[in-house]
This record gives C-alpha cells, structure tokens and sequence, in this order.
C-alpha cells in the first residue's frame, strides 16, 4: 500500500451571520476559524472564546471546556456531514462527582479564549459539508452557586441550568481525492491485529499533521527495511558486523528472518498508530498486541531518517512484537549498541536499536 497521502482536501469554513451565540446562562459563545481555506496536510483549528455578559460571575465544569493547550477531554461540539452525525473519537473518562476545585470561574465582562485543533478527535476526512457548534449538557456543567441563579440585566429570566449550546455554527466543506481510514473506537475493534480493512488507522486523536508525519515514517521505514533485507541477500561487510558482531550462519539467518518479518508487517499487516503518549518517550508497544503502536513526545521532532529518525522508531517498535522478532530492550543508543555488537552477538540479535541502527544506516556503512 502507498502510505504518502495523495490527499489534497480543500476545506472553507463558513460562518453564519450571527458572529456570537445567546444562551440562556449569559455567556456568549462565538467560533472563529484560524484558517478559513486549507488542505489535508494541515490541522483544522478553531479559536472559541466564552464571554460572560450577564452581571454576576458563572462557573463552569472545566471538563467541559478546552484545557490551556486546547485539548478537550469531552465531545464538547455537535459535528454533522450533509445530516450525518459524526462521532467524537476522544477519550471518554469515570470520574468522581465534581468539587469546587472542578470548575473555572467566569466574572462579569471576562471572556476565555481558545485555540482547539479539530481533526484529531473527530473525523474530517470524507467529502461532504460539516456543520460545527458548541452542544454540552450536563447536569453538574454549572456549579450549584450559579447554576440557579437568575441572570439580571442580561433579558434572561433563568440560567438553564445543564446546557450550553451556541446558536451559530460553522459550514465547513471538505473535498476529497483519495482515501484514508480513521479508526472509530464506538463502532470498531482499533485494537491491531487483524482488524480494519484498511492497511494504518489512527487512535488516540492524531491529528491532520501527525498522521501525515506517520505515513512519512512509514514510507522511511519500507525503504529502509527493503535496503536491509536486500543487504542481507548479499555477502556480509562492516554494515553487519557493525550492529551484530561477528558472523555466524545462526545468528546471521536470525537478523535476516527478523528483517523478513518486519518487511511483511510493514507491506500486509494492518496497523494501528496511536497519538495520545504525551511522555518524553519516542514511542512505545505491548509486544502481545500487534501491531498497535503508541507513539510519544520525542517521535513527532525526529527526523524522517537519521539516527533514531521516525522511520528508525517504526522498525524498531514493529521488531518488538512477538509475532514479528520478539527483540527486547537490552541497550539504547549507538554506542551500547555498537558495545553490545562486540561484547555480546547473540545479544545484539535480540536488541531492537540494534536493528534499528542496521535498518537506518547513519554513517552509511557497505
């Protein structure tokens, strides 16, 4: 399968003539596009600001609104396609009952502002026109000092008490020339292995960008497990020697099985690619659950090829799985792997940086 997107999706937001939403609690809700015009390559933001009109401070479920770097830990907006609702993808968490500690207080006058990337947590990729607005309910959404309160000055009789709701919406239209498929936690196994009929799907809110970082890793590490493997077709010189020691036909047919492995989980296995990891890690598997990978903080500022490059970071994650090599974690970064190359040979066949290292080759070596 050719994982580089082909896509070029041209979105325009359009926005209703009403430029800030009148809800029953005072607060004025208005939904701006960073970029009206866009392709699939980019993340899709909105910047929504809640301003409190009425004269008495609002408090508000912070569950319930962006976080300081506009993730969102709730479907906070309704989001429909020519009529058809589509799902939020996002985590859905159990928590305790809110306390005071829970909520954001909203003074009178004060407005909040966010900047909140849409397309990792809902699926924008097929054609058609969305309609976007803000839809929370919630029976705790504002806390019991305000919840009830009537809201003076402000041509409300009451604060309806369990929903904020925006009146305007926004019209986005999607074209599409090619296909990409978005795992759906709600309707599907997006699990690995085996599931999905299509060849990577993406959990954990990986957005428009990240997906297509994946798909050039991906693309890096096809090319470099198709050098490895022809390679280990040849004779053997410094470039083996180098990341697995000394030779011997045992442990030589092991790295070629291995590579062989990798190549076919790369080329035919379904994959899952999973952006919720926010440690310093570059990436992480459960080598029982193929062929899922979760990926971290340090994969998304790694090169596409290089030393420990994202291309490197996919094969040395996939060599981990038992039904591909069973490598371990016995050493990290080149020089305990070149160590380990000399002190243990039998070793360095088991380590997955050391078949990261052959697969990317930086220095090049014959």
């Amino acid at each position: 399968m050719k994982y580089r997107i082909l896509l070029s999706c041209f979105a325009v937001l359009l926005f209703s003539s009403a430029a800030s939403a009148k809800v029953h609690t005072g607060i004025d809700v208005n939904i701006q596009p960073i970029k009206s015009s866009l392709t699939n390559n980019e993340d899709v933001y909105v910047k929504v600001s809640y301003k409190n009109r009425s004269n008495q401070a609002v408090n508000i479920l912070r569950w319930y609104l962006p976080d300081a770097n506009g993730n969102l830990e709730e479907g906070i907006f309704k989001i429909s396609r020519d009529g058809e609702v589509i799902d939020y993808l996002g985590a859905h968490y159990k928590r305790p009952a809110p306390t005071d500690a829970d909520y954001v207080t909203l003074n009178p006058n004060q407005k909040l502002s966010y900047k909140v990337e849409l397309s990792g947590v809902y699926d924008l990729s097929e054609e058609g026109q969305y309609s976007v607005s803000l839809d929370v309910s919630n029976m705790a959404l504002f806390s019991p000092s305000t919840a009830n309160k009537p809201n003076k000055g402000n041509g409300d009789s009451a604060v309806q008490a369990s929903a904020l709701k925006s009146d305007a919406q926004a019209l986005v239209y999607v074209s599409k020339v090619s296909s990409r498929k978005r795992c759906n936690p709600r309707k599907e196994d997006c699990g690995g292995g085996g599931g999905g009929t299509e060849d990577v799907t993406f959990t954990g809110a990986c957005s428009n960008s990240e997906q297509n970082s994946i798909f050039a890793g991906l693309d890096a590490a096809k090319s470099m497990t198709n050098s490895s493997v022809s390679y280990l077709n040849g004779s053997v010189g410094p470039r083996y020697t180098t990341w697995f020691g000394t030779y011997s036909s045992a442990r030589f047919n092991k790295v070629a099985g291995n590579f062989d492995a990798i190549k076919d989980a790369l080329d035919n296995k379904p994959k899952v690619f999973d952006c919720s990891c926010n440690q310093s890690y570059y990436a992480y598997v459960y080598p029982s659950q193929p062929y899922k990978v979760y990926l971290c903080r340090a994969f998304w500022s790694a090169g596409t090829t290089g030393t420990d490059s994202k291309g490197g970071t996919i094969i040395h994650e996939l060599s981990h799985f038992n039904v591909v090599a069973g490598t371990d974690d016995i050493v990290y970064g080149q020089t305990g792997a070149k160590n380990l190359a000399i002190s243990d040979p039998n070793g360095a066949t088991n380590n997955a940086d050391n078949h990261e290292y052959f697969g990317e080759n930086t220095p090049n070596l014959n």
